[in-house]
């Protein structure tokens, strides 16, 4: 099986699941205990909290440990739109093509009476920072942002994004879920206030998260019940899981220079391989994006039959992101920047790892070729484009 959807979740690390392992065996005690046993688990969680600072030039005290991006994207938003109301500012500004963990967060807040502005995406998915500082008012309070799509792979600027936010002084979130251990991410420099991350996108654990939160911004508990991570997260840290998480950023971090090499050959041989099929068309920006990520539609098919058959042929892809693949609903990512309802639901991500060889990334292109023609020969749908009956869109 050649395994293209690293954008959904990666295979764990060895060293992350050997490291998990032994925690596990050798560190089971509960580090909120004072004896022995619970102390020797409080050194191992306190260690992960300073690998992971480290890795994102922050502060240990500024790190805390969730259960993954969702909760840690609920978490920021949540808290700046808190700190935000106190003081009388009640307006969020986003964009129309995050991830649901944060769109559905903001759905929430406009029922309790914030004034979401979702600024519209371009065709190449990029967000430009003058529309951010344009929609910014006397009563924002909050910006956030994801660092790259989880999608069509965009990434964006958020260091002058960032920018913009601090002139401004309104708080800046990022979901980062996408990027860490795969581009460079620092807090500091990138102007980021908060910040989310899951483990299970960078060779972690599933179910180990973080959230950076820049020193003197107050938390609002989502998780009440105890005073574990300074009492801003209630509940006993899973500390095998933290540590796996800790090592996997650690590791996967000093590769990126490495990967990003390797990545962006496969991945511009991937797109320049299926840019052949006709009536196709790249989604997002063909070089601000990330170095693994290649997302195509294709007219005139639809994304399910695509995946299945792909799937037959020892290929496993995805058509957006894995929170919604039990959706028939085409990605609200690719109408945000613009294809058309019926292309968008011939979509197609492929999401890469270093370790695909340039043998099986000839085979995929031959693979989605064939799929695509043989999906073709008895859809009316192509049928009546061809003939003239109805119009070509790509």
């Amino acid at each position: 099986m050649i395994y293209a959807d690293n954008a959904a979740t990666t295979k764990m690390s060895d060293a992350a699941a050997e490291t998990m392992a032994a925690l596990i065996r050798d560190c089971w005690g509960n580090p909120s205990s004072l004896y022995l046993h619970g102390q020797k688990a409080k050194e191992a969680l306190e260690k992960a909290r300073e690998d992971v600072a480290a890795v994102i030039g922050a502060s240990p005290r500024e790190i805390y440990f969730t259960s993954g991006g969702s909760e840690s994207d609920n978490q920021a938003i949540v808290s700046a739109a808190r700190l935000g109301k106190e003081k009388g500012k009640t307006h969020i500004i986003s964009t129309a093509f995050e991830h649901h963990a944060v769109l559905h967060t903001l759905e929430k807040l406009k029922d309790e009476g914030f004034d979401i502005t979702l600024l519209p995406v371009h065709e190449n998915g990029i967000v430009r920072p003058d529309e951010v500082e344009a929609a910014i008012t006397d009563s924002t309070c909050l910006v956030t942002v994801m660092f790259a799509n989880n999608e069509i792979g965009t990434v964006q600027p958020i260091r002058e994004i960032g920018a913009v936010c601090r002139k401004h002084g309104v708080l800046f979130h990022t979901d980062a879920v996408q990027a860490i251990a795969h581009i460079p991410v620092n807090v500091a420099d990138d102007n980021i206030d908060m910040l989310s991350a899951s483990a299970h996108k960078f060779h972690g654990p599933k179910g180990s998260g973080f959230l950076y939160v820049k020193k003197g911004i107050r938390l609002t508990n989502l998780i009440e019940g105890g005073a574990q991570e300074r009492g801003k997260r209630a509940g006993t840290e899973n500390v095998p899981g933290i540590a796996a998480m800790a090592r996997a950023l650690k590791d996967e971090s000093a590769k990126i220079d490495e990967n990003t090499a390797r990545l962006v050959t496969l991945r511009n041989k991937l797109i320049d391989g299926l840019s052949q099929i006709e009536h196709s068309a790249l989604n997002g920006d063909p070089e601000h994006r990330l170095p693994g990520n290649v997302n195509f539609c294709f007219e005139g098919i639809e994304g399910e039959a695509l995946l299945l058959l792909l799937d037959s042929k020892g290929i496993a892809a995805s058509s957006g992101s894995a929170c919604t693949s039990g959706s028939l609903d085409p990605s609200h990512v690719l109408l945000a920047i613009g294809r058309p309802h019926d292309v968008a639901h011939g979509s197609l991500r492929l999401s890469i790892g270093p370790d695909l060889t340039d043998d099986e990334a000839d085979y995929i292109i031959k693979s989605v070729s064939e799929v695509v023609d043989y999906l073709r020969s008895f859809s009316p749908v192509w049928r009546d484009l061809q003939s003239g009956k109805l119009s070509h869109l790509l």
